[in-house]
């Protein structure tokens, strides 16, 4: 007889389930949240942006270049709520709508109740589709949305939109010939039957905007105007004084207003402007129930901000105001103002925001700036650890232990003299330790009460930050604090898409001299390259600070050798050939030196030669090679080269058998990815490991089917890169290991030009169940601890990859040969457990770049991610081998210690009366 189920079996069994569930979780420790890393938070340069501060909530609703939607806190600035839209041209945002705040007061969409076709914001992004999109502004969630698909995607990339009435107009230029007007009901989107098309062969793409309903295109000295809902067209001419020097803008809030030569310049018979005033930016609001415009210019680092009533243009008193306006911010713009709605008030409550050409966000109340965001950090194109100084009695015993004896070869000179300097510096720190308790020593430094001093373990350091705009930073890489912040206007990247430059020449470790760093970028007023010094510490210009070059700068290497003074010299190759050495004094390091150059377009590679000879520099080309292909189709879109402060600790690989794989570690090797369409295969990727000193092809290989997103990182003898495989859709990442062989050569000093024969090559694909978005390689002080790679993924998250799982060497079947070398069974699928995300719920969105560093302990690495966010953190690839637990029992050890000492020297006088009486015997 069958015995029947029990009835709690099942829960028995859901119980055990669960316990062994728990028993292989891991998480992070919630005392260890944010204690090792931190995230700052960002939405862009802005774009477009109303201030509300007669909402029940008041807000600062913004849209940004990023294609980000969020509010602000108007008394902080901190972020309410933030959406990040869809990249490039699908989230590129057309038009921002906050109800009530259209040309027309009385126009609101705000949805009735019991309703869900209103909106507190509408937004319009990208052309093909047009996504139109309902926003409530209190928690930043879609109300509604609806899109248009236009039937010439090409000439939609131009659409312009404008909301009236209820009524979203979406309009179609197509330039030298027509306009093409269309409407829709804005919270519904169903055509109201209006489609028109109306001539206009004046049109250009240059010169051409809508301001409210009137289209305006600027004709020479004169605007030329069409009102898109006039019953009958009719194009207006309106002259202007001269022709403007700038490109012309519109004045949101004013139905056909522009601005043009600093000027208020009306197309709109109905609407008067004040055209006295002169100003480089204007805004309309409203005081005292009136309509106002303001207007702000920066003179002389005070920023003036004025104001007139629109109706008679009589100033505004209690608008005026003036502050000083620190130059890190940039050019300041004015772009929306409010005030609280009070009768007769005096102006206090009003907040102006400004947008910069820094992309800061500055929001000025009261004659004072209120709270600043420095959106700037949201395009970190570089970055670069710097060492803390020391403190001055560590100073002081820097000097010391470098023995600076006047004669080296008098060894008991020395000792004397190194005697007598130890009993005057400990003397002095003496001395310098009573007058500080008694309050008569001298006052710490600058950095001292920052807080900028070196720790014992080099996990403190300053993080220095180049951004797109040319606004650099520096910032704790501990507590997150902003130290100092520097602008360099009118400054961008080079050709071949290359951004601006983060160069240190010299570090902090050569004290008493102060650390130096440099910014190398290119002239936007002539071309020509710039170079700017400063100390990375202090954020203060160093070395003559901005120097203006008198030539364009093509390639620019570091000289590895320094002269007295510890500063490593910048080799700059012109546009002529020639080649330049900053500073000068260190042109004669630069003898010997190979430089090599790559055209991103036509992809041709070219090596020159640098020698110093009769006090000048020349340089030669030595080899040239082309990797365009027969018809030049392909095209570079990666280069991958070593870490210039990578140490290689482990110079082979032991095998199974105990023999050596001997790594093919040349410091000249070069990785450079090309693409071109095929008619076959769609699309096709090349590698070519070149050595850019002797110009030898090393090693090449071919991908059909695949295409960027690229992502490459190049260490030691290894290679590891990312793509997309457009046969099988997924994203695959491909490693590769060179190896000289169980014999090495170079086994001293590495030559290209007397290079060993062709490496041997290992390589293994592998699936990544993910978008990459970066790849980075940790890096320590003495290469000792394992390498893993960090994964940027698309989702904001960052997976710390142990090296042995993307080893080309794994055995497809386990073998003794495999086990004794600790490879593991190759897998086609790598794992992404939750556990190696080293940001855990940390998001960072858009996420562009990885940047690592080494810090003072082997174990570990310094570790920032850029994008629109900002996350740092450190990782520790071996675990802290080198470092004491947090929670280590230091009364246990020193109890234990006591009872070994005591207990040895108790055992040690029993034996010795032991001895003693057997002696008596």
């Amino acid at each position: 007889m069958r015995c029947p189920l029990q009835p709690y079996t099942a829960g028995t069994l859901i119980s055990l389930s669960l316990l062994l569930l728990l028993s292989t979780c891991s998480a992070l420790y919630e005392d260890q949240i944010k204690k090792f890393d931190w995230r700052s938070v960002h939405v862009g340069a802005l774009k477009q942006v109303h201030v509300d501060l007669n909402h029940f909530q008041p807000r600062v609703l913004l849209s940004t270049n990023e294609q980000v939607v969020a509010s602000l806190c108007p008394k902080t600035g901190e972020i309410v709520w933030r959406q990040v839209l869809e990249q490039k041209s699908r989230g590129d945002i057309k038009l921002l709508q906050v109800s009530g705040f259209s040309d027309e007061s009385s126009d609101t969409a705000a949805a009735p109740m019991g309703s869900h076709l209103g909106f507190d914001m509408l937004t319009v992004q990208g052309h093909a589709p047009a996504l139109v999109r309902g926003w409530n502004t209190n928690i930043g969630t879609i109300e509604w949305e609806w899109s248009i698909m236009p039937l010439n995607t090409e000439r939609a990339q131009d659409a312009l939109w404008f909301y009236k009435n209820s009524v979203l107009y979406h309009v179609v230029p197509v330039w030298r010939s027509h306009l093409e007007i269309s409407a829709y009901f804005a919270t519904s989107g169903h055509t109201t039957g209006s489609t028109s098309k109306i001539m206009a062969a004046w049109i250009k793409s240059d010169s051409c905007l809508l301001s409210g309903t009137y289209f305006v295109c600027l004709d020479g000295k004169q605007l030329i105007s069409l009102d898109l809902l006039a019953k009958s067209t009719q194009v207006v001419a309106t002259p202007l004084e001269a022709e403007p020097s700038d490109k012309i803008q519109s004045l949101p809030g004013l139905n056909g207003v522009l601005i043009a030569n600093k000027k208020l310049i009306s197309v709109n018979k109905e609407q008067a402007v004040c055209s006295e005033l002169n100003s480089a930016n204007y805004v309309i609001g409203s005081f005292n129930y009136r309509k106002v415009v303001a207007y702000a210019d920066l003179t002389d680092g005070n920023l003036k901000i004025n104001a007139a009533y629109l109706d008679n243009c009589s100033p505004v008193p209690e608008l005026q105001m003036s502050l000083a306006f620190a130059e890190h911010y940039g050019t300041p713009s004015l772009r929306s103002f409010d005030c609280k709605l009070k009768r007769n008030g005096d102006g206090k409550s009003c907040l102006f925001l400004f947008a910069t050409s820094a992309e800061s966000i500055v929001a000025v109340q009261q004659g004072r700036v209120r709270w600043t965001r420095e959106e700037s950090l949201a395009n970190v194109i570089d970055t670069q650890f710097i060492d803390l100084p020391l403190a001055d009695t560590e100073g002081t015993l820097e000097n010391e232990m470098k023995g600076k004896a006047v004669d080296s070869s008098n060894l008991k000179r020395d000792i004397i003299s190194a005697f007598m300097r130890r009993i005057t510096t400990q003397a002095l720190q003496i001395k310098s330790l009573f007058l500080h308790v008694i309050g008569l020593g001298p006052p710490p430094t600058d950095t001292q009460r920052a807080g900028l001093v070196r720790d014992s373990f080099g996990l403190h350091k300053m993080m220095v930050l180049l951004t797109r705009t040319g606004k650099i930073f520096g910032i704790d890489n501990i507590a997150g604090k902003h130290h100092w912040k520097l602008y360099l206007p009118h400054v961008s990247g080079f050709e071949n898409a290359e951004e601006m430059r983060l160069i240190v020449q010299r570090t902090s470790k050569h004290f008493p001299l102060q650390p130096l760093c440099a910014i190398v970028a290119k002239s936007v007023n002539n071309g020509n390259g710039v170079l700017f010094r400063f100390n990375p510490i202090t954020g203060h210009a160093a070395e003559g600070g901005l120097l203006q070059l008198d030539y364009q700068i093509k390639q620019m290497a570091l000289l590895p050798e320094t002269e007295q003074d510890f500063v490593k010299g910048i080799l700059m190759l012109d546009a002529t050939n020639k080649v330049h050495v900053q500073p000068k004094h260190a042109t004669p390091l630069a003898d010997g030196m190979y430089m090599y150059t790559a055209d991103v377009k036509t992809a041709e590679l070219e090596g020159y030669f640098v020698k110093y000879a009769g006090g000048e520099l020349t340089c030669t080309p030595i080899w040239n090679v082309r990797l365009g292909g027969h018809n030049s189709e392909q095209h570079i879109i990666g280069v991958a080269s070593k870490n210039p402060i990578e140490h290689v600790h482990s110079q082979g690989r032991v095998l199974g058998d105990r023999s050596v794989l001997y790594k093919y570690i040349n410091p000249n090797l070069v990785a450079f990815v090309t693409q071109a369409p095929d008619a076959t295969h769609k699309s096709v990727l090349n590698l070519y490991l070149i050595d850019v000193v002797s110009g030898s092809v090393i090693f090449s290989m071919t991908h059909r089917k695949v295409r960027p997103p690229l992502h490459i990182v190049h260490s030691e003898n290894w290679l590891a890169y990312s793509y997309f495989n457009d046969k099988v859709r997924r994203t695959e990442i491909t490693t590769i290991e060179l190896y000289e062989g169980n014999a090495q050569g170079n086994n001293s000093v590495w030559s290209s030009l007397q290079a060993p024969s062709m490496p041997l090559v290992e390589r293994q694909s592998y699936i990544i169940p993910t978008i990459v978005e970066a790849l980075r390689e940790t890096i320590t002080e003495r290469g000792i601890t394992n390498k893993h790679v960090l994964i940027g993924t698309a989702s904001g998250g960052i997976v710390e990859m142990p090296w042995h799982l993307l080893d080309p060497r794994r055995p497809i079947s386990s073998t003794t040969q495999g086990r004794e070398e600790g490879a593991i069974p190759y897998i086609p699928e790598l794992p992404l457990p939750t556990e190696n995300h080293i940001n855990y719920n940390q998001t960072i969105a858009r996420l562009r770049n990885i940047y690592t560093a080494p810090s003072g302990l082997e174990s570990t690495c310094l570790v920032v991610a850029t994008g629109l966010d900002l996350f740092v953190t450190r990782v520790a690839p071996s675990k802290t081998f080198d470092l004491l637990k947090e929670d280590f029992d230091y009364i246990l050890i020193s109890i234990v210690l006591v009872v070994l000492t005591s207990g040895s020297l108790i055992v040690r006088h029993l034996a010795s009366r032991k001895l003693l009486k057997q002696a008596w015997k």
